[in-house]
């Protein structure tokens, strides 16, 4: 792929003196690309400029691969449809637990109808409450979390429970098949818990988590879905309660398996590059590309 910044165009040298391609609908045609990986930062209000970036990249002919969950809150079933009309693939394992095929998982169990899941899939808040358990305050656990390569300069998003509730809805979106807005997720951080709380929770048994929840609720047209993102205290032995440091867990409630649960346990700084990697094995195998 072309960096749209470099300045360069296929099959010239580069001078460092081009003008960048600053549209990106220039630089696919450009590059002439063939698969577009879009990474930008989560912008939990309208998803763009990924949803922008991966629309051009499918209309222009390429798969399209991001570790943005935005897209799949805001646009989901537009770019789904777009990447079928197109003949094209639209993936995005990297947005939920890293590269855990989380989505491809249901790929593989057709029919099957998620009514509800549950867990945790914000590791910042959960570096952070593991180490306030400890005696650190909230700003020592947060520069913690952030000398660990987990948690970002601004973690507003983890603090406050955005992260935990796009992927909240991601799931929804595509799991469930039930399009829900941000606004419909009722959401609370951690913000509130202080370290002689979580300590006294911890020592008593019931550590606090912030856990992910959704349910679906009715039937047919009428079908929706209760979610919310919360701090919980939680059994220490269940196995909510056993999740510490950047480890990550989804427990689904279906129609056929009543309990399907997925751990992740401390992954490195790697996993999230192997999903969009992954995705993109996916794409070139199943469109039988010779890239």
């Amino acid at each position: 792929m072309l960096d749209p910044n470099s300045g360069s165009t296929p099959g010239s040298p580069r001078t460092g003196v081009s003008a960048p391609h600053t549209n990106v609908r220039d630089w696919l045609a450009a590059a002439r690309a063939d698969v577009l990986f879009e990474a930008t930062s989560l912008n939990v209000k309208d998803g763009e400029p990924a949803i922008d970036h991966i629309r051009a990249a499918l209309e222009h002919g390429a798969h399209a691969i991001t570790a943005n969950k935005g897209p799949i809150v805001h646009a989901y079933r537009e770019l789904r449809d777009l990447a079928k009309a197109r003949g094209k693939k639209f993936l995005f394992e990297s947005t939920v637990m890293d590269g855990v095929p989380i989505f491809s998982l249901f790929e593989q169990m057709p029919t099957v109808r998620v009514q509800g899941f549950h867990g945790i899939l914000n590791s910042t808040t959960n570096v952070i409450l593991s180490e306030m358990e400890e005696g650190l305050t909230f700003d020592q656990a947060l520069k913690e979390a952030q000398a660990l390569g987990i948690a970002e300069t601004d973690a507003t998003h983890d603090i406050d429970g955005w992260d935990a509730a796009v992927k909240t809805a991601a799931l929804i979106t595509v799991l469930m098949d039930i399009p829900v807005r941000l606004e419909d997720i009722e959401r609370e951080g951690i913000r509130g818990l202080t370290p002689q709380a979580l300590h006294n929770a911890r020592r008593d048994g019931w550590p606090f988590k912030l856990v992910c929840r959704a349910q679906r609720v009715g039937q047919g047209a009428n079908a929706g879905v209760e979610a919310t993102v919360a701090p919980e205290k939680v059994l220490s032995t269940s196995p909510l309660g056993k999740i510490t440091g950047s480890s990550s867990y989804l427990h689904f409630e279906t129609d056929i398996f009543p309990g399907l649960a997925v751990t992740e346990e401390n992954p490195g700084l790697y996993a999230t590059a192997y999903g969009m990697l992954a995705d993109f094995v996916r794409a070139t195998r199943d469109a039988g590309s010779n890239l």
